[in-house]
């Protein structure tokens, strides 16, 4: 459904994208990765049309966004960060201009009732959007790229300045429109991308560094693994039977919590299971362990273990004679479904 391939941009002697191909499937839920300037942006605003590639193809549903725009553009809903809003207009007279903008050719009335049901906006369909929450306008956001009904639906950071709830919300809202639509997930949060997708694709500086299924992202940063445990003891002989427990490599106090415990974060050697030595050690000194949570794979611990397996495995490759095309080793991209 979606083809990048060896997309370029550069400005001036900078370049923004750097030779990056990748493909989504109908009907998957991709999460877009990368740290700030990676070229996440530029990507999207190439893949929708917004601008012009230096070299290489984008492509939706087999049409190329710059040969043939319009067509291409028929099939994308696009939301960026900040919703494409008129405040003074009501979500009504703003649906129906963008529905007239799209030159949408489905039953009026009854496309825009179906979306306010789906994204649940239909009790707030007559007031004006300036009065509405952040919630609210977000999914007015979604909305809108649903006019049209898109094969191709690209979010940019859809739950940013969202609350817990909200954040929930939206989440279960991306998960449906999967159902039925493909779509593409770009943001910093990885829970978010390990709740809703079904893959994850990686750029640093403008190169594609990783393309996964999501349950395999922990296979390729080695297995770290992060718990929080709250444990009855006294706190500075705690810390110090944690450090010396065989496959901790790290702990902190993160504060205290109730009936008398204290939460701390626990991180294991790559590759160890630290949950046996941990209940032993803790066994062995009568102090009672009354939670433990899996606090998940950090982001920033993603990023820096493939950049350094990726730049490792470069330099073998170098000495080897082993990159491929797109100059990305060989193993670090697989990107099978």
């Amino acid at each position: 459904m979606i083809k990048i391939e060896n997309l370029v941009k550069t400005y001036g002697d900078i370049r923004a994208v750097d030779n990056i191909s990748f493909e989504v499937n109908e009907g998957e839920i991709v999460g877009f990765l990368g740290p700030n300037g990676a070229g996440k942006s530029t990507t999207m605003n190439m893949l929708t049309g917004y601008l012009s590639s230096t070299s290489g193809k984008a492509m939706i549903d087999g049409i190329d966004i710059l040969e043939q725009p319009l067509e291409a553009k028929k099939r994308i809903g696009f939301l960026p960060e900040q919703p494409p809003l008129y405040l003074d207009m009501t979500v009504e007279e703003y649906l129906n201009f963008i529905y007239d903008l799209k030159g949408c050719k489905l039953n009026r009335k009854r496309h825009l009732l179906e979306i306010c049901e789906v994204v649940r906006i239909t009790d707030v369909y007559k007031r004006i959007i300036r009065n509405l929450s952040k919630g609210y306008r977000q999914r007015v956001g979604i909305a809108q790229a649903l006019v049209g009904n898109p094969k191709v639906i690209i979010f940019d950071e859809p739950t940013v300045g969202l609350d817990p709830k909200q954040i929930v919300e939206i989440r279960n809202l991306i998960r449906t429109l999967g159902k039925n639509h493909t779509v593409i997930l770009s943001t910093h949060i990885l829970p978010e991308v390990s709740a809703v997708c079904e893959r994850i694709v990686v750029i640093n500086k403008g190169r594609l560094i990783a393309n996964e299924k999501t349950e395999d992202i922990s296979r390729l940063v080695d297995g770290f693994r992060r718990l929080c445990v709250k444990i009855v003891g006294p706190k500075d002989e705690v810390v110090a039977a944690l450090k010396a427990t065989q496959g901790i490599s790290y702990c902190e106090v993160l504060g205290e919590r109730e009936a008398g415990s204290t939460a701390y974060l626990v991180e294991s050697d790559p590759g160890v299971d630290i949950r046996k030595p941990l209940f032993f050690t803790l066994a062995s000194h009568n102090w009672p362990m009354i939670g433990e949570e899996a606090m998940g794979t950090n982001l920033e611990d993603v990023f820096l273990a493939l950049l350094e397996k990726n730049d490792e495995r470069k330099k073998r490759a170098a000495n080897a004679g082993g990159t491929n095309a797109n100059g990305v080793v060989r193993g670090v991209v697989t990107g099978k479904k």
